[in-house]
């Protein structure tokens, strides 16, 4: 079709709905991922036993995190501080974000809260939610004849 109009000796009049596409295109390309704002980053373990989940939690302290469980969800909560530097530096660029946090997961399973375990290491949480021992499934064995 833009041949057509070329011969014709008219204007492509697509030509700046095509730019216009492209300029959206490029824009999106570049668009942030939301969900790699969530805080924390963690990975997330399911077996018949339980779940697992790791937390990229750098800088807090155990103090500083509060967890809980409650059937079939997890909550992981608390505060980063702002980094303080000498009273003359003026900040050229922050990117490590500070204040509030909260992720709350929801589990496949209900979990046994009172089984539930946490330790932290070197900036990752790992946390163990068994599931209870009457939900978890059975293996029926088949009797023969």
């Amino acid at each position: 079709m833009t041949d057509l109009f070329q011969r014709m000796g008219w204007a492509d009049p697509f030509r700046e709905l095509r730019r216009f596409q492209e300029d959206l295109n490029r824009a999106f390309d570049t668009w942030p991922d939301l969900r790699a704002r969530e805080f924390p980053p963690l990975n997330l373990w399911a077996g018949e036993d339980g779940v697992i989940i790791s937390a990229e939690l750098p800088g807090l302290g155990a103090d500083q995190i509060q967890v809980s469980a409650h059937k079939n969800t997890l909550t992981l909560s608390g505060r980063r501080k702002p980094q303080t530097v000498d009273d003359g530096a003026v900040a050229l660029r922050q990117e490590l974000p500070a204040g509030a946090f909260t992720r709350t997961v929801t589990l496949p399973f209900v979990v046994d809260a009172d089984q539930v375990s946490a330790k932290s290491d070197g900036g990752i949480l790992i946390i163990h939610l068994p599931r209870p021992e009457s939900d978890r499934p059975k293996r029926i064995r088949i009797a023969t004849a």
